[in-house]
């Protein structure tokens, strides 16, 4: 239905006709608008009705603007939570490698030989302090300050042995205590002629290795008896004469009888038994020092690993040396390869490499020498620079480099 409202015909008569020429325009304009009014009125309804109302887009935007707000609230907050977890998982792990080089520190600090020997107990039985000499160790010991205590169980007759503190990382500790490995047994002159004849008495009677008779049992038979319920046990014989040995200890009396020399083969053969031949209660002291430092640095050389070279490698002189494409360094490694020469300082290696700069050189000087042994003596007369007096290479050090490199012999001993 359209909502234009068309206006009604009028009628003009003729009498009104000529008064109203004037009006017709004006009427009509008047039609006009209000038909203008009226579809303006009814586009302006239309528009109306058909779109939103501002305030509900304007709210619409905000749910959205605020749930975007809390979305991303909600990642940040889950990256700041994430990068706290990340921050305080480094932060444990660092101080739990702390912690354990804290340890580590601590167990090589309580491993090294000045520490451990503390904690080491020299074990000595009693039946050794029936000799007088014995007072000459344990006057040692206390002199060292070392632990020691007197023990008449658990050990074999007139033996010295070790015990030491357990650390806290060793398993095989009992009571707290390790028992070192090494045994020591001091006996005198007499009771080794009593083992010897023991074990000649067994070996007359072809008894087997090691068993022990009934009657009267010698020290060799406590021996056997300690050595089948230990066999990780290590045992030295100490054998102590009070007569001053000149050369070879009491060679009349043992090393050329036959029943001794068997008796000693047995007991390193069979038993892994070593016999020491002493001379009073001060060399056995010795001994007993000596061993007991050796435990004491045992732990610590085991932990650090026994290197392959049987010299030190620490130090800027074991390092190699640099040499680059354009030459720089081969002097040094000339000068470090007369350096390994035993008694060649690097004052003296320095004086040869710097009266001929390479081997080739000092080879090709020797070609030209017509004798060896103008060859052998043509470093000898090099001055050495260095040191408050004046010296040179000398003829026995020339010698040495001369058959360096000279000689095609790889077994050739060159000192």
């Amino acid at each position: 239905m359209s909502a234009v409202q068309r206006a009604n015909t009028w009628e003009i008569s003729d009498s009104e006709e000529e008064s109203d020429e004037n009006k017709p325009s004006s009427s009509r304009v008047i039609l006009v608008q209000d038909t203008c009014t009226n579809e303006s009125n009814t586009s302006a309804a239309s528009r109306s009705s058909s779109a939103p109302p501002e305030h509900s887009i304007s709210a619409a935007g905000e749910k959205r603007s605020s749930r975007r707000t809390r979305e991303e609230l909600e990642i940040r907050r889950a990256a700041r939570e994430k990068q706290r977890q990340e921050k305080n998982k480094l932060k444990e792990e660092k101080l739990q490698e702390q912690q354990r080089r804290k340890e580590a520190a601590v167990r090589v600090s309580l491993l090294k030989p000045e520490n451990l020997i503390k904690s080491l107990t020299v074990q000595i039985h009693a039946a050794l302090l029936r000799d007088a000499g014995c007072d000459v160790l344990l006057g040692t010991l206390d002199g060292l300050q070392w632990r020691n205590r007197i023990e008449n169980q658990g050990l074999p007759n007139n033996s010295i042995s070790w015990t030491r503190q357990a650390l806290q990382t060793e398993d095989e500790a009992k009571n707290g205590v390790i028992e070192e490995d090494q045994v020591l047994m001091v006996i005198s002159h007499n009771e080794f002629e009593d083992m010897v004849m023991s074990h000649k008495t067994a070996t007359n009677q072809s008894a087997p290795i090691g068993d022990v008779y009934e009657g009267a049992e010698s020290l060799l038979q406590h021996l056997y008896k300690y050595l089948n319920k230990t066999s990780r046990k290590f045992v030295t014989i100490l054998v102590i004469s009070h007569q001053q040995r000149s050369g070879s200890w009491d060679e009349d009396d043992f090393q050329n009888h036959l029943e001794t020399e068997e008796l000693l083969v047995h007991l390193q053969l069979y038993w892994n038994v070593t016999v020491n031949f002493l001379f009073g209660w001060q060399e056995v002291t010795d001994h007993v020092v000596a061993v007991t430092k050796a435990l004491s640095k045992r732990p610590y050389k085991a932990l650090c690993g026994d290197p392959d070279l049987g010299f030190c490698m620490d130090g800027s002189w074991s390092a190699g040396v640099r040499v680059d494409r354009d030459g720089h360094g081969l002097a040094q490694v000339w000068t470090r390869q007369i350096q390994q020469l035993n008694r060649v300082s690097p004052a003296l290696a320095k004086s040869v490499t710097s009266a001929y700069p390479s081997p080739s050189l000092l080879l090709q000087t020797y070609e030209e020498l017509p004798s060896e042994e103008e060859r052998c003596r043509l470093l000898a007369d090099l001055a050495v620079v260095g040191g408050a007096k004046e010296r040179r290479v000398g003829p026995e050090l020339a010698g040495r480099i001369h058959r360096l490199i000279t000689s095609q012999n790889p077994h050739l001993l060159l000192d």
